[in-house]
């Protein structure tokens, strides 16, 4: 579909395997993150009442309790979850593209899975999780479709122009969105934070039907994981090696689109996870798919608890969704390494008109 070589042309020549240290440590560093984010927060709790609220210790309130196991725990939850599974789309998308600045935000899946949730909810009424999410599903896949329909027309498929299409995509669809919320305010009034992306407010059982669709979405990875990594070395030699190259496009898509679309119901279109947490996860281990979507999973689960636990003490007493938090700290991210991309086909090219 595009070009394989930016993500090689990153100057990772490593081929490092899962690491026992550093996942145990890596697995450490999420645990404590998740036990501060039940410590974090604007509720009216110390962190020795939120200790005897999880040991169940007499000591805590009525009031207490609320906090930490109706706010905090499914927030803490959610984060883990979301951050998780955008982190694993963002690497199967940047695996099965080429594109290094592939990411299901980018390219507007997430929007156009928002999109469907807004006009699912808003104008259909359709108010439950298990009946939205097949509209966030169908809008994730609607949007993947006419981005590449579009980068092969206009650009014939180069990453920047899959870039250009999906950010343009993203922004009207981004703007209908809120068009119909300002339209009828009432009607859309549940979706503001949503729309914003937000971890917040979600209950165990909305939390749980989002967990099996992203369960789904990790077990069709499982299934792609080798001949996707061997696609990484063209589509001929893959198919040299006996890949099925359209049946693991097919299947990889599809993981991507349960992934986001799962994710993007629960939290709202959250950006730049799926970008930032591929580069991060290859810095540790290289250049192994299988390896690095753990480290992703790992990354991606870890990198949205810090934005919403800095979000909530960003402006006291009020709160900044977590969603805001990754737009502020992923577009620095993504024109640096748009620029490293540049450089790198620029020196490229230079070497090729030497040679």
């Amino acid at each position: 579909m595009l070009r394989r070589s930016p993500v090689r042309g990153t100057g990772m020549k490593r081929r490092i395997g899962l690491h026992p240290g550093v996942f145990v440590a890596s697995l450490v560093l999420v645990m404590l993150a998740a036990a501060v984010s039940l410590i974090v927060g604007a509720g009216d709790i110390s962190t020795s009442g939120v200790y005897a609220v999880l040991t169940g210790a007499p000591e805590h309130t009525v009031a207490e309790a609320t906090i930490v196991y109706e706010m905090r725990v499914p927030r803490t939850l959610t984060a883990l979850l979301v951050g998780a599974a955008l982190g694993i789309a963002g690497n199967v998308m940047q695996a099965l593209t080429g594109n290094p600045l592939a990411d299901p935000g980018i390219l507007g899946v997430n929007a156009g899975a928002g999109f469907a949730v807004v006009v699912a909810v808003g104008v259909f009424g359709f108010v439950s999780f298990d009946t939205y999410v097949w509209f966030s599903l169908l809008g994730a896949m609607a949007v993947s479709l006419v981005v590449y329909a579009l980068s092969l027309t206009i650009g014939r498929g180069s990453p920047f122009t899959v870039l250009l299409s999906g950010v343009a995509i993203s922004a009207v669809l981004t703007g209908i969105a809120t068009a119909l919320a300002v339209v009828d305010p009432a009607r859309f009034n549940a979706l503001r934070g949503w729309m914003s992306g937000t971890v917040a407010g979600r209950d165990l059982d909305t939390i749980g039907q989002g967990a099996m669709v992203i369960g789904v979405g990790v077990l069709v990875v499982c299934l792609c994981v080798r001949p996707l990594s061997q696609l990484g070395l063209g589509a001929e030699t893959a198919r040299a090696l006996g890949v099925n190259v359209g049946y693991t496009r097919i299947t990889a898509a599809i993981a991507v689109m349960l992934l986001a679309g799962g994710a993007t119901a629960l939290a709202g279109p959250i950006v730049f996870i799926g970008l930032m947490v591929p580069h991060l996860s290859r810095l540790l281990v290289g250049l192994r798919l299988g390896a690095s979507l753990v480290y992703s999973a790992l990354a991606g689960g870890l990198l949205l608890l810090i934005a919403d636990m800095a979000g909530r003490v960003l402006i006291p007493p009020g709160e900044a969704p977590a969603g805001l938090v990754t737009a502020v700290i992923g577009a620095p991210v993504l024109a640096a390494l748009a620029r490293r991309i540049g450089t790198s086909s620029e020196n490229g090219s230079e070497r090729e008109g030497n040679a």
